[in-house]
């Protein structure tokens, strides 16, 4: 302020009016940042939570960027390569890994429970985002060189960009009859039952939200394939889908299956991924009999290892062993 008065010093008489009005502009300017920075400080966490799932889309599109980018550079060798897709994948999986490692800490219980060859059906509880799934996906990739074939509601592939992924990956819509096809032919499969109903508008206790849905049960059946249930710890701490007006969203939803509700998280909660034993099957067993013996199974993965109701500071301070869940 002392270096403005002295440049208006030097200027001919009859400034010293437009200098008061200079310096008052600029007092108020000064007290509105103040005033700004003030907000902005006061609202920082929620600009974060909102803007961490954001990130999240950007990881995925650059990830699809990335597949783009291969497909073009390597064009010419798909004609001599089995799966031409094989060194994207992997290179995409340890990344995702990585992620998974570094951000929450990621762990998976019962892992030996997948085999290593041969169908299986996993049937899992939907968090908001299913980024625990995308996580164990890249590491089956790494570790068991295998690929976990998923079942992806229909509005994933109507998100421009997301295509390649979906096709790269082996997410598809999926129908009784598919996942039949798939399991003859030895592939692994993940479905949730829940599906983006029990996504986007499950609790903070966790409840299932499965109706009296018994597709997977169908194929098991008549693929003769045994279920592995999953359950992963703290799935709904680390994106949650926000509570205002969610009775409204969900009026929404069950009128035009879209799904409107803002997500927000993205903090580094602990997950840990646990894996059950499989299922077999009686060959006298209905659907419905089926889907309640895995529900239950589930339900009991979820009992056991998730305290309930949800807690984002309980799940940040599981991630550095200050509180144990299980």
């Amino acid at each position: 302020m002392a270096a403005i008065a002295w440049c208006f010093h030097l200027l001919p008489n009859g400034t010293e009016a437009f200098y008061d009005d200079v310096v008052e502009m600029l007092a108020l300017r000064s007290s509105d940042w103040h005033y700004l920075a003030w907000i902005v400080w006061l609202l920082y966490p929620i600009i974060i939570s909102f803007l961490l799932p954001v990130l999240l889309v950007i990881f995925l599109y650059a990830s699809a960027l990335f597949l783009v980018i291969y497909r073009q550079r390597h064009r010419l060798k798909d004609a001599y390569q089995k799966n031409f897709w094989d060194g994207a994948k992997n290179t995409l999986a340890a990344i995702w890994d990585g992620h998974g490692r570094v951000w929450h800490g990621y762990e998976v219980d019962g892992f030996d429970n997948i085999p290593n060859e041969g169908p299986v059906l996993i049937i899992y509880y939907h968090g908001t985002i299913p980024i625990d799934v995308y996580y164990l996906m890249a590491r089956l990739i790494l570790h068991k060189n295998r690929q976990l074939q998923c079942v992806g509601d229909r509005f994933l592939f109507k998100i421009p960009g997301f295509r390649i992924l979906m096709e790269v990956f082996c997410v598809t819509p999926g129908t009784v009859q598919s996942g039949i096809e798939l399991m003859k032919e030895g592939h692994l499969l993940a479905i949730s039952p829940g599906g983006t109903r029990e996504c986007l508008f499950g609790d903070l206790y966790y409840n299932m939200m499965w109706g009296k849905r018994v597709g997977f049960a169908k194929i098991a059946l008549a693929a003769k394939v045994p279920i592995i249930p999953m359950f992963t710890q703290n799935c709904r701490e680390a994106f949650r889908s926000v509570e205002m007006g969610k009775s409204w969203f969900r009026k929404i939803y069950e009128k035009t299956r879209l799904p409107l509700i803002p997500v927000y998280g993205g903090l580094p909660v602990k997950l840990k991924t646990f894996i059950g034993a499989p299922i077999y099957c009686d060959a006298d067993m209905t659907p419905e009999q089926v889907s309640h013996k895995v529900q239950t199974a589930v339900y009991d993965l979820i009992q056991t290892h998730q305290k309930v109701p949800g807690s984002i500071l309980r799940s940040l301070l599981d991630r550095f062993n200050f509180s144990k869940t299980d």
